[in-house]
């Protein structure tokens, strides 16, 4: 069993498509279905169930893919320290964040690992399932850095530290019979429509919770992956919302109510598996993040 076996099978995993994997690893599709038929061969077994339609893993597949994982980490982590005895680091790393979300500044982060360690790889995924597929995607290997938020009983697996926290504050268009009012609770928010998160993002859980604990029951008619579009939507009266505060600040047309005794905090965590060992190259992103944190 050679790497490249192992990497053509862990590319084709996660892409459950061979062209798709072939792109990804900059080489002519026959090349990776080969190299697939051959560790089948050399397994005695078949890891993937090909259709016209669909590529999927059968269950020898699935067994194999976290070990395939873990042996590429350590052939990594062997060429990593020899290439930091040489002071050239090498690698990928593998960044989920969520869009819109202005905590850390990826941009200039990502820039800056860049300019020092122009060698470094960097794969970048936002999120489309919110904190909990970037979870997810941490504890399955797909990601080796995330920028979400968790829960305050953090996922086995997962070593997070907490960047920044944000509060959350009830909006409501200008023109709305709610903006007319000095504070409310939230009981008196039943029967509104809200705009949200779908659930699995981190501040959709912190609403809902709230509502949970104060036994109310709300409705959410429009859910949206996007602060700045939930902060048009209500701006626009079809709906209200809890946002965070940065974005109220840079949307016009929206009013703030009091909600008193309900204080509502959205944290935002740098996540990284606590059962693999980071690789140079995640370490030297890890050791700037700091410098590029914007909202406390």
């Amino acid at each position: 069993m050679e790497l490249r076996q192992l990497e053509h099978f862990l590319a084709v995993a996660e892409e459950l498509s061979f062209t798709r994997a072939a792109r990804r690893l900059h080489v002519v599709q026959s090349g990776v279905s080969a190299a697939i038929r051959s560790l089948e061969r050399e397994l005695g077994c078949a890891l993937f169930e090909r259709t016209s339609q669909q590529v999927r893993l059968t269950g020898a597949g699935a067994a194999l893919l976290p070990e395939a994982r873990a042996t590429l980490h350590a052939a990594q982590a062997a060429q990593d320290a020899v290439r930091a005895a040489q002071d050239t680091l090498r690698g990928t790393v593998n960044v989920g964040a969520m869009a819109s979300v202005e905590v850390v500044d990826l941009p200039a982060l990502l820039g800056q690992l860049h300019a020092r360690h122009p060698a470094i790889d960097v794969r970048l995924r936002l999120a489309t399932t919110g904190s909990a597929g970037l979870a997810h995607a941490l504890l399955s290997g797909d990601l080796d850095v995330a920028f979400l938020s968790l829960p305050e009983r953090k996922p086995a697996g997962i070593d997070a530290r907490e960047l920044a926290t944000v509060p959350l504050v009830l909006v409501v268009s200008a023109a709305h019979p709610l903006a007319e009012r000095g504070e409310l609770a939230l009981a008196d928010l039943a029967g509104e429509p809200f705009v949200d998160f779908p659930p699995g993002y981190g501040n959709r859980e912190v609403v809902d919770r709230a509502f949970a604990a104060a036994g109310v029951v709300r409705r959410v008619a429009l859910e949206v992956p996007d602060i700045d579009m939930g902060a048009a939507l209500v701006r626009h009266g079809l709906g209200i919302a809890f946002l965070p505060a940065f974005a109220v600040a840079r949307t016009p047309g929206l009013h703030v109510l009091e909600v008193p005794g309900t204080v509502l905090r959205w944290s935002m965590h740098l996540g990284t598996s606590s059962t693999r060992r980071p690789s140079a190259a995640v370490g030297a992103l890890l050791e700037l993040v700091d410098l590029h944190v914007i909202a406390r």
